[in-house]
Formats: structure tokens, C-alpha cells, sequence
């Protein structure tokens, strides 16, 4: 991507909130955001990343500066985030660099674990305005008609493609999870290898802060014990390893969780993986996390009590 491509705006507001103009790029990148890598005529490299403005963009980025002023291996940001038309915009440090930790055996699990219980423990006393509505992946908290969050690009859809046994899995643990009163905490909600990077065997950099939620801590935890092996496309991880990343996460923390929390968490585990069968189905992907669902749901719905 040359200059050239930059969005129109982009350049100005280098100059307006960090400085400088770009004089080069070195990365971008389009998912739910547009990131993109610059270099700036002082020689600084950044990060300015835009999304639609949904409400949530101030808190995560706010919470994220928390987390950097404290020392966790994260990107600090440059800015806070700032309405530029309908997009929310914020700039932060280039942390590159570091390694994907794969796997999704126990031990990998473990680790995974220990980086979780980190950030939960750095973020329990930070306060911002709870980042609502939550990542769609994590919206089984939703007020929507039907079963599902509405999200208009997959509505639109055959939904007759998804699995009848993925439809019933989501109905089952939908259920248990709203039947809880367990208070909310703020969270990662995308908590993927995908987005983290390891160093010489440490973790060196934990992204996507954007995908912050504010839900019971064991939903939080649950749905990043299914989550934590998944690259691109996302899976789900086996059912013992998920229960070694739940052990590990509660000794780091010093605190065992209640059976209603034990419940929560095979049940957010299971949200996540139906949720991305459905994306799988309606998008005629090859069914990871479809076939994921089928082989596990049997006993993750049993840990549920769903």
C-alpha cells in the first residue's frame, strides 16, 4: 500500500494529533477495523487504527492506556479515540515483533492461562464505562429477537444452512448463561493466538483490545479457554485442554470458582464455537468449528448443566 491509498483524511489527522505526516507504510490490514502501520516524517513508526463508531472504542483504548502504564505487554496508545466522520480513531505505539505460540495441547493451555489471569488481575481495578454492546462472537447477552445477535450481513443469509445440532447447542447454552446473576467484570473477549506474540518464551505483545466485554468473569475466562489455540479460520480447543486452562487460570487467581461459575465457563466456551459454526455454515467454510461442536458439545453441555 502506498501513500497514495491512505484514506483521505488520515494524513491531516497524523499531523493534528501526533505531529507528523506519514511518510510511509509499512502494514495494513482490514478485519472489523482498518489498521494501518506508518512511519512518520520524525521517524517515528505508529499504529492508527479506525473502526466503526459503535459506542465501545473510548473505554477499550482507555483501558488499554491502564494496562500499558502498568507494564502489561501491550501497545500504549499515542491518542485517545476520536469520532473523524463515522469512524472512531486512535493511534497508538508499534509493538512488532515476537512469535505465534500454536498449539492447543494442555501445556500450551497452561500458558495461555497464565497470560489470562495476568490481564484479569490488571484489569480488576481499572474503570471505565462498560464497553456495551459486547464483541458480536460474545453477545449471547444480547436483546434481540431470536436466538442469535443481529448482525444484518449474516441475517441476511440462508440460515437453513446451519447445522440443526449447532443451533441446538446455542439454545442450550444461551440459556444457561442468562439464567446467572454473576456480576461483570471487564474482559478480553478475542483472547486468540492470533492476537498475541511471544518472545524467548514469554508473551511480548497481547492485541485486539478493541474486543473488550463486560460480562461474568467465568463467562470471560470460559469463552478464551475454547478460544485460545485459534489462528485464522478459529476453532475450538479439546475439551481437556479447556479444563487445564480453567484450572491454571483459577490457581493463578487464588480463588476456585463456584459450580455455578464452573457451569458458565464450559457454557461461554461452547457460545463462542457455535457462534463461529453458524459464520462457518452461512459462509460455506470448511467446518472447524462445526465439527468441533458436533465431537464436544455432548460433554461441554454436560459441564454446563445446559
Amino acid at each position: 500500500m502506498s501513500l497514495d491509498d491512505l484514506p483521505a483524511w488520515l494524513p491531516a489527522w497524523c499531523v493534528d494529533r501526533l505531529g507528523d505526516e506519514p511518510v510511509g507504510v509499512l502494514f495494513e490490514l482490514r478485519q472489523m477495523s482498518a489498521v494501518f502501520g506508518l512511519r512518520l516524517a520524525g521517524g517515528r513508526d505508529v499504529v492508527v487504527k479506525a473502526r466503526e463508531d459503535d459506542g465501545r472504542a473510548a473505554s477499550c483504548v482507555a483501558a488499554q492506556a491502564r494496562l500499558a502504564e502498568r507494564g502489561f505487554p501491550c501497545a500504549r496508545p499515542l491518542t485517545q479515540a476520536v469520532r473523524v466522520g463515522a469512524l472512531a480513531v486512535h493511534a497508538e505505539e508499534s509493538r512488532p515483533g515476537g512469535e505465534l505460540l500454536r498449539g492447543d495441547s494442555p501445556d500450551v493451555a497452561a500458558r495461555y492461562a497464565a497470560v489470562f489471569a495476568r490481564l484479569m488481575a490488571d484489569l480488576a481495578d481499572v474503570t471505565v464505562a462498560p464497553p456495551l454492546p459486547n464483541p458480536r462472537w460474545a453477545r449471547w447477552d444480547h436483546t434481540d429477537a431470536g436466538l442469535w445477535p443481529a448482525i444484518g450481513f449474516l441475517d441476511e443469509r440462508d440460515q437453513s444452512a446451519v447445522p440443526a445440532y449447532v443451533v441446538d447447542t446455542a439454545e442450550r447454552v444461551r440459556k444457561r448463561l442468562l439464567a446467572t446473576d454473576l456480576p461483570c467484570v471487564l474482559g478480553h473477549a478475542d483472547f486468540e493466538a492470533q492476537n498475541l506474540r511471544w518472545r524467548d518464551g514469554d508473551v511480548w505483545a497481547v492485541h485486539d483490545w478493541d474486543s473488550l466485554a463486560w460480562q461474568p468473569e467465568a463467562a470471560l475466562v470460559g469463552a478464551a479457554s475454547g478460544t485460545f489455540a485459534g489462528a485464522l479460520p478459529p476453532t475450538l480447543a479439546p475439551v481437556g485442554s479447556s479444563a487445564a486452562f480453567l484450572a491454571v487460570y483459577q490457581d493463578l487467581r487464588g480463588r476456585r470458582f463456584t459450580a455455578e461459575e464452573q457451569e458458565v465457563a464450559w457454557a461461554a466456551g461452547l457460545w463462542t464455537a457455535a457462534h463461529n459454526a453458524r459464520w462457518e455454515a452461512l459462509h460455506g467454510d470448511t467446518p472447524l468449528c462445526g465439527d468441533a461442536v458436533r465431537a464436544q458439545a455432548a460433554e461441554r453441555l454436560r459441564r454446563a448443566n445446559a
